[in-house]
């Protein structure tokens, strides 16, 4: 099968994880419809030793070609699931074949894909796009990167490529920061590994985000309007003033690169009680910790000012920046940047505004860069990619594979 071929097979079946449920793996038992497809496929491809455990991981080995058994063992590993935003409807992926690099309507549903909003679109003119109709998301992240990888092993075997041991793994729960809590290295059997798991092809990422989740929960005083002076505590108007003392420009729309920030995520609330939460991210260890002693400080200062206990916060950390793990191994990165030209691609070394597997991971033993996929616009109906850019990042993984590490 071709990319575009295992990436409409994988798109159709729906796989959102479900943040609600992250003490448990998987988190939706629907991710298990997409692994057990993927079983079967891999067993197909001559994939050996492949097992879907109890909890949605899957695995798999392509032993090396004769005499280079004693190669590094090297893995590349993708998830399964999806946001669980833009997914009520089903799938309807849409294909243009030679795309003018212009505005493009998706379907019915008044949305339109314009490069005012995403410039990098005029560059991907004269390729074959692949959208969703509009009314859901695609599912490129991370399906193309499943699709790559078993590309990778089909056309590895066909064209007998020479490579060392290579091991597979397919992933739950990504979406909600989970994906690598159950993940068994041992198992797995690779030294290094690479996520494909990024935006445009020929991306090589080592730097990602610090993450934690912050949710203040509110209790408020509800007492009749009407005779509430001095007495009512709104507990909707202290989460809003909450967000009023964090700085309005560091915010996703206002931040790029390096940059980090607070992400308000929900809110809900009455006058009795209120919650607002923020995702909180930083590529600074440093800096990182400071925004975090900011939440802790706002907690304090409102407690004194509304009464104790009226305020309280919980922070959760997520992941953290792999880069301190890979800077050890930085072979990683050089391979992947020969990999890229080999395959006719530029690299581009950018940090992760966002997390992968692979930040978990580095910090378990088993240090893991991200490589591009072709996909871009991930999490929302715009969500879309290229068949040259999904075929470009297998080109890429196929020169990888043959190199030293």
């Amino acid at each position: 099968m071709t990319n575009l071929e295992r990436l409409l097979k994988y798109v159709a079946i729906k796989t959102p994880s479900d943040e609600n449920n992250d003490q448990v793996h998987p988190s939706s038992e629907v991710q298990f419809n997409l692994a057990k497809v993927l079983k079967e496929e891999m067993q197909e491809l001559g994939l050996f030793d492949v097992y879907l455990d109890d909890t949605c991981y899957l695995y798999g080995k392509l032993p090396a070609t004769k005499g280079l058994e004693t190669k590094t063992p090297i893995g590349f590993i993708a998830h399964m699931d999806t946001v669980s935003t833009h997914v009520e409807a089903e799938i309807n992926p849409l294909i243009t074949k030679n795309y003018d690099g212009g505005e493009l309507s998706l379907s019915d549903s008044g949305l339109v894909l314009s490069p005012k909003d995403f410039p990098h679109l005029p560059s991907l003119k004269g390729r074959t796009l692949i959208t969703s109709d509009g009314h859901t998301i695609l599912g490129v992240d991370d399906k193309a990167g499943i699709a790559e990888i078993l590309t990778m092993i089909e056309r590895l075997q066909k064209e007998n490529i020479p490579h060392g041991p290579i091991s597979v793994a397919f992933t739950p729960d990504e979406e909600i920061g989970t994906g690598a809590h159950g993940f068994d290295v041992k198992r797995f059997g690779a030294k290094y590994a690479y996520t494909l798991d990024g935006d445009t092809e020929g991306e090589i990422q080592y730097e990602n985000f610090n993450a934690c989740k912050a949710i203040f929960n509110v209790k408020g005083f509800d007492v009749h309007p009407g005779s509430s002076k001095d007495t009512m505590i709104n507990a909707a108007l202290v989460a809003m003033e909450i967000n009023s003392l964090l700085p309005g420009c560091e915010t996703p729309r206002g931040t790029e690169g390096y940059e980090g920030f607070y992400h308000l995520d929900g809110m809900s609330g009455n006058v009795g009680s209120a919650t607002i939460s923020y995702i909180v991210r930083d590529h600074d260890a440093h800096t990182f910790d400071a925004r975090k002693k900011t939440l802790k400080l706002i907690e304090k200062n409102l407690n004194e000012k509304w009464g104790e206990g009226c305020v309280t916060l919980t922070i959760k950390d997520q992941y953290r920046n792999m880069s301190e793990i890979i800077a050890d191994c930085m072979q990683l990165i050089e391979n992947a940047k020969e990999a890229a030209t080999k395959a006719g691609i530029t690299p581009i070394i950018s940090p992760i505004r966002g997390g992968t597997d692979g930040a978990t991971l580095s910090f378990m033993g088993l240090p893991c860069p991200n490589l591009g996929t072709g996909g871009h616009a991930y999490h929302g109906p715009y969500e879309h990619t290229t068949v040259e850019g999904m075929d470009a990042a297998t080109d890429m993984a196929i020169e990888l594979v043959q190199l030293d590490f």
